[in-house]
């Protein structure tokens, strides 16, 4: 097909086709059998011409540009029109290059639905786009780039203008879209008027970004909103220049407002919650020649109706909190940012200090409020230091590790609460969950709480993950010895209710030998799996974990391990598990990580369980499970046999000193003085120690039995071949107190002493009661039953037991 273009003079208006850049050269313009790969149409010829190839579209391009001089003569103001017509099917670009005074004033009127400006780079919906550039004696700054479907409804410019308008080879789009008028000066680089009807957000830009703001310049962007509607605005992308004179700011013009100019710095929280129209300003400053820097702008402005609760307002009292900061912002913030498109929520800290984003500090009373319409959309996150430099100051202290109320009585669910307690090197700190006891997140002991604690302990060098838990387990308390961060996380909306009972509190306490220390206190019907920290990577190098396992009086623990060795090689040092039992005599238990672990055993009194870790090798990481289960104590058959066995031999042997006692009762040697005791033998301290006196108490009577019933069967041997045992060792089969909780067994550490057992002097016995003890003595011929001749010496037991022989005529 052919093609005629026939341009008037007076319409100043040139054609050309060209080749696209990076093309092959496989298609021509043809014009009267001439073949070339371009065509240039001046104003007034008249060309026919026609392709080679079938798709033209594929290989050239097509620009159109128009002259407009309006500082010679009059201009040509009302409705610009795409002029030629009958142009081929080609992607161009119409151009219209108006020259004009800086006296005088240019305004571009876009007829609906208006422009949307967009960043250098990106590309319209339908390939339709405009570039407005101001030109100011030879300087030229681009104002933006456009596509249709926006807010932008008219751009007044200062001087000429240069006005693009690109359009793809299939558009069909037969009219500009705008018109030129003529304004007065605007005293300044340009203004740009977006009119914005209902709920929606737009993103404008500064002129020429992301380069540089001209030098010392200002330009207004004009907001028409209606009255019914909030408008708020937020800087997301900007640079400061080096200002020699004056200083960069941005200024608002907000009716109603009794300080307009409202003047604000490019780093400030610029104002949300406007009613209705506005203006805004950007100035510029005199820059440093040497190094001028760029002044560049990318903000966002939301339109969105009044909320309900918009003067609702929520006291947050942290006045009596210190080394907190609480901040509500958007799930997701500030990883995932909801496109500037989307509706969004707003906190404000006062009617016209709104943001995404808002961190409230301690020390302060607050009162905000919400222009968000889903307030589920809102998360908090939190964040409170606690810190010991002197154990003198803060041992005693317990530090409640709970949610505060003025957190938990907003209508925002919590995300996060981090606590961050930092002490020096000697002081470690101590975690307690007295009530509630914390549980260990294992696969096979999940949590189904509404929220779960994280713990890491840190140090500048290394890490330590402790591990999650939640509330309802078996671990009473967590000893560690760095710097500490716990962070609580939330899952629902059911942790405002649960909340209530929290328990978790925290104290600094002395240096401690272990990197951790756990204290268990289990359930007895529960079976407890534990794991030791940093279970992702493995344990630390030459890092030693601790359990103390409490079993209750009337249970057996089995302790078991999930695995059969520890499965690490150890490149310096050797891994260890140890186990003892806190018990006399109780034997520890050593495997290395070379041996198997050992096999489900019982505990019958508390325990620990100590793992230290080597420097192992390459690619091998010290991960350690165990459990714990009770049962109740189960008396052996074995036992109870041998306890009727040993009942029925004692009957015997009792049966037989009676026997032999009725027997020798009648021929009874001399009687012998045998320590009775069933009395109280033990010398007196203190008179008062005694309820009776002397004359009414037995401490110093002794009993008198046969000594043919102590010696009878020795003296049946003639010849004294049997002889009594002397100074044989008779074991204590009492009662004996337990031992204190002794630590963790340590012997193959080197850095530790194992404690020596001090024995307890004994105190001395105060030598105050000088009375002698005597021995009741029986007279010859008198029965040992007779109740008259005990009567009869009655009176007579104060006297020692010599003078009596005297005078009874007695020789030794």
């Amino acid at each position: 097909a052919s093609f005629t273009i026939s341009l008037h003079k007076v319409d100043n208006t040139t054609v050309m086709i060209k080749l696209r850049p990076s093309v092959p050269q496989s298609c021509q313009i043809s014009i009267k059998n001439v073949f070339r790969s371009d065509l240039k149409i001046k104003p007034g010829e008249n060309v026919t011409f026609t392709f080679t190839c079938k798709t033209p579209e594929k290989y050239f391009i097509m620009e159109i540009q128009k002259n407009i001089d309006c500082v010679s003569g009059p201009c040509p103001f009302g409705d610009v029109h795409l002029y030629p017509p009958g142009l081929p099917h080609l992607n161009r670009t119409y151009i219209w290059d108006v020259k004009a005074s800086t006296k005088a004033g240019l305004e571009l009127k876009f007829s609906t639905p208006w422009l949307r400006q967009i960043e250098p780079g990106e590309t319209c919906p339908d390939s339709i786009s405009y570039n407005i550039n101001s030109c100011i004696d030879e300087a030229t700054v681009n104002i933006g780039t456009f596509c249709r479907n926006g807010s932008v409804s008219r751009v007044k410019l200062l001087g000429g203008v240069v006005m693009s308008l690109h359009l793809p080879w299939h558009s069909l789009l037969t009219t500009s879209g705008f018109n030129i008028a003529n304004r007065a000066s605007i005293k300044r680089l340009c203004i740009i008027e977006s009119t914005l009807k209902g709920e929606s957000s737009i993103t404008l830009m500064s002129p020429n970004y992301p380069l540089g703001f001209p030098e010392d310049e200002l330009m207004t962007w004009q907001f028409v909103i209606p009255s019914n509607m909030r408008a708020s605005v937020f800087f997301h992308n900007y640079s400061l220049s080096n200002c020699e004179r004056k200083e960069e700011r941005v200024e608002y013009y907000i009716p109603g407002s009794p300080s307009n100019p409202e003047v604000f710095k490019l780093s400030d929280s610029q104002p949300a919650n406007i009613a209705g129209s506005f203006n805004m300003s950007l100035q510029g400053c005199d820059q440093d020649a040497q190094n001028p820097g760029i002044l560049r702008l990318l903000f966002q402005v939301v339109v969105q109706p009044p909320q309900v609760d918009e003067n609702v307002t929520h006291v947050v009292d942290l006045s009596k909190e210190k080394n907190l900061t609480v901040t509500i912002h958007l799930e997701g913030w500030p990883r995932q940012i909801p496109l500037m498109s989307e509706p969004i929520c707003l906190i404000c800290k006062d009617p016209r200090t709104c943001d995404r984003a808002l961190t409230l500090a301690s020390g302060a009373v607050y009162r905000i409020s919400f222009l968000c319409k889903d307030l589920s959309q809102l998360r908090i996150t939190a964040e409170k230091g606690i810190g010991c430099m002197d154990i003198r100051w803060c041992q005693r202290k317990i530090y409640s590790l709970s949610v505060p109320k003025a957190i938990t009585r907003l209508p925002i669910q919590l995300h996060k609460f981090i606590w961050k307690l930092l002490a020096t090197d000697l002081i470690n700190i101590e975690i307690t969950s007295p009530s509630l006891k914390l549980q260990q997140r294992v696969p096979e002991q999940w949590c189904n709480t509404s929220y779960s604690y994280s713990i890491v302990s840190a140090t500048p060098e290394t890490e330590l993950n402790v591990g999650v838990f939640c509330p309802g387990g078996s671990i009473e308390k967590i000893q560690l010895r760095n710097n500490i961060t716990i962070s609580l996380k939330t899952f629902g909306k059911g942790f405002i209710n649960e909340s209530i009972p929290q328990d978790l509190k925290m104290s600094f306490v002395p240096h401690i030998k272990d990197e951790c220390t756990f204290t268990v206190s289990p359930n007895p019907k529960a079976k407890v799996y534990l794991q030791t920290p940093n279970w992702r990577y493995g344990l630390p190098p030459y890092v030693s974990i601790s359990w103390f396992i409490i079993v209750p009086g009337k249970q057996t623990a089995r302790l078991g391990f999930s695995k059969d060795r520890m499965g690490i090689a150890c490149e310096t040092g050797h891994a260890y598990v140890n186990i003892k039992e806190e018990a006399p005599g109780a034997e520890e238990t050593v495997r290395r990580e070379d041996e198997l672990l050992p096999q489900p055993r019982d505990m019958h009194h508390n325990f620990w369980l100590n793992v230290s870790n080597c420097k192992p090798v390459d690619k091998t990481q010290l991960t350690l499970q165990f459990w714990v289960t009770f049962a109740d104590k189960q008396i052996d058959l074995g036992i109870i046999l041998a306890v009727v066995a040993g009942a029925g031999v004692l009957m015997a042997i009792g049966l037989t000193v009676c026997c032999v006692k009725k027997k020798k009762k009648k021929t009874q040697n001399p009687m012998v003085g045998v320590y009775n005791a069933n009395v109280n033998t033990q010398m007196p301290g203190r008179k008062g120690l005694f309820g009776k006196g002397r004359q009414n108490n037995d401490s110093h009577v002794y009993a008198v039995i046969d000594d043919a019933v102590v010696y009878g069967d020795l003296l049946k041997e003639s010849n004294g071949s049997v002889a009594p045992e002397v100074d044989v060792y008779r074991p204590f089969d009492g009662p004996i107190g337990s031992l204190p909780p002794s630590p963790p067994p340590f012997s193959f550490r080197k850095d530790i002493k194992r404690s020596s057992n001090t024995e307890v002097e004994p105190s001395p016995v105060m030598d105050t009661d000088q009375d002698t003890y005597t021995f009741a003595h029986q007279k010859s011929g008198q029965s040992k039953d007779d109740g008259n001749a005990n009567e009869k010496d009655k009176g007579d037991t104060s006297m020692p037991l010599l003078e009596n022989k005297k005078q009874d005529g007695f020789v030794e």
